[in-house]
């Protein structure tokens, strides 16, 4: 599957699970513009260390996904997405009546609503293009719940919802729009938080990722950045043109229970 001749901006993209899919549809052949908030000289590096890897074109873009404007103003300075990967997020955990409103407010913006911002800023480029692939990074927590994550739980049920109202709209067009529900995937974010689960379990690390980090994942495994990446390039492939407005879970078998 070749990629060769499409742009890719993935959202949220200079670490973990966004920088993965980067280098996956690089790997593919497609230019990529990396985004996060910050604009360090690391940041512009992570670009040009891709395009060296892989033999494309890589940009990084600094833009805010909990400002609609600076959403926008991504793809605009993008000039060009043929593939849009909606993969920014943060987390907080609380209970719903002490949950902060400002974190609440906050994930909503960069897990929700920034993908509507820039996906109606994407669409009329994929259109001109006559081709185009959104992927929404949802979760596991897309298509089920868990306590104390009232506002991750909401933001990505929402991005399933959306999901299926652009399919809907652009059913008749060379457009796709789906969403990849990862379980728990081995981040580096992740894994700082394995010595401090162990110590407050009193638990060896393999005891934590099983009874703890992934008591509720069946096949006792974590997702990878990998699977995650190559899922998004089936859904840029010929194979997946009729694949629309659905949801694809990598999350060893969590919601089968």
């Amino acid at each position: 599957m070749s990629l060769s001749g499409k742009t890719a901006i993935i959202t949220g993209s200079n670490s973990g699970i966004g920088l993965g899919i980067a280098h996956t549809l690089a790997a593919a052949g497609a230019d990529v513009v990396l985004n996060s908030f910050t604009d360090r000289d690391e940041d512009h590096a992570l670009a040009a260390e891709l395009a060296k890897t892989h033999g494309i074109s890589a940009r990084y873009i600094k833009a805010d996904m909990s400002k609609g404007t600076e959403c926008r103003a991504l793809i605009e300075q993008a000039g060009v997405c043929d593939i849009l990967v909606n993969n920014a997020g943060i987390q907080h955990v609380a209970p719903i009546d002490t949950f902060p409103a400002d974190k609440w407010d906050a994930i909503i913006a960069i897990n929700m609503t920034s993908a509507f911002h820039t996906t109606a800023a994407a669409l009329p480029m994929m259109r001109k293009a006559g081709w185009g692939r959104v992927v929404n990074i949802a979760s596991a927590h897309g298509l089920t719940a868990s306590p104390f994550k009232s506002a991750y739980v909401t933001a990505k049920h929402g991005i399933v919802g959306m999901t299926k109202v652009v399919a809907l709209e652009t059913a008749e067009e060379p457009i796709t729009c789906n969403a990849i529900c990862p379980g728990y995937v081995l981040t580096p974010l992740v894994e700082a938080q394995i010595p401090d689960t162990m110590k407050e379990y009193n638990m060896d690390r393999e005891t934590v990722i099983r009874d703890v980090l992934l008591a509720r994942q069946p096949s006792k495994q974590f997702a990878t950045v990998e699977q995650i990446g190559g899922t998004a390039v089936f859904l840029c492939s010929p194979a997946a043109d009729q694949i629309t407005g659905t949801t694809i879970s990598l999350d060893g078998g969590w919601t089968a229970l």
